[in-house]
């Protein structure tokens, strides 16, 4: 990814991420990143409290993993560069475009979308938030479905970013299905914190007042959903 923002003067900054431990409990989770992160390749580096707040002066914690080759960037621009590269060798992009259905002929995936229909040897299902009905629309019947949640962050105020220096992960709780709460540096020089997790009544309900009757029926009846509410209610 470096390189490509490098040849393609896409803006970015390798600036580095830290993994904290804030418990006792956490250290032996911290561990394990660490040798996983050696496992990959990565070029982790253990780090004493003392360490972490010579990176993060404003980190409390009891030890932490400094993973400097982690780096911020802007993805709109990085797509952007990547349907431009694609158009250029001869590739299709359509947009506000939906399938409809989809089923084999002869060897070949037939594609019905709202804009005509296509025919190709090879199908990709990269459909995020509505990756299991695209699924279905071929005919499978994935065990799995999309339950949206939405992440909702704080920004800090410009007077308060020199707060934060790098990225500041807390170490992930395994029993827990949600991303901890952490601080980003974006590449417009503000700093988010955050996410929570909050049940979205909309697959793309980016906003709270944002409500799908399909959407949200699908939720409740998912079963799924509620093995997994019950488990973190009892958690609680």
């Amino acid at each position: 990814m470096v390189e490509f923002c490098r040849k393609h003067g896409i803006k970015h900054e390798v600036c580095g991420k830290v993994i904290v431990a804030t418990t006792e409990q956490e250290l032996p989770l911290l561990e394990k990143m660490f040798q996983r992160g050696l496992d990959n390749g990565l070029p982790v580096t253990k780090l004493a409290a003392e360490q972490v707040r010579e990176i993060e002066p404003h980190v409390r914690c009891l030890a932490g993993i400094k993973v400097p080759s982690t780096g911020i960037v802007d993805y709109r621009q990085v797509c952007e560069k990547l349907a431009n590269l694609l158009r250029e060798s001869g590739g299709t992009v359509m947009t506000e475009t939906r399938v409809t259905r989809s089923h084999e002929v002869n060897g070949a995936h037939r594609i019905q979308t709202t804009k005509g229909e296509f025919e190709t040897r090879f199908l990709i299902n990269c459909a995020g938030l509505h990756s299991d009905r695209v699924a279905r629309s071929a005919g499978l019947q994935p065990q799995a479905r999309i339950v949206p949640f939405r992440g909702e962050y704080y920004e800090l105020i410009p007077e308060k970013r020199h707060l934060v220096k790098t990225l500041i992960y807390p170490v992930p709780n395994p029993a827990f299905p949600f991303l901890g709460v952490h601080f980003t540096r974006m590449i417009n020089g503000s700093v988010h914190a955050g996410p929570n997790a909050v049940l979205a009544f909309k697959r793309e309900g980016y906003h709270k007042t944002d409500v799908n009757l399909r959407d949200f029926l699908e939720t409740m009846t998912f079963g799924g959903f509620w093995k997994l509410a019950r488990k973190n209610l009892d958690e609680d």
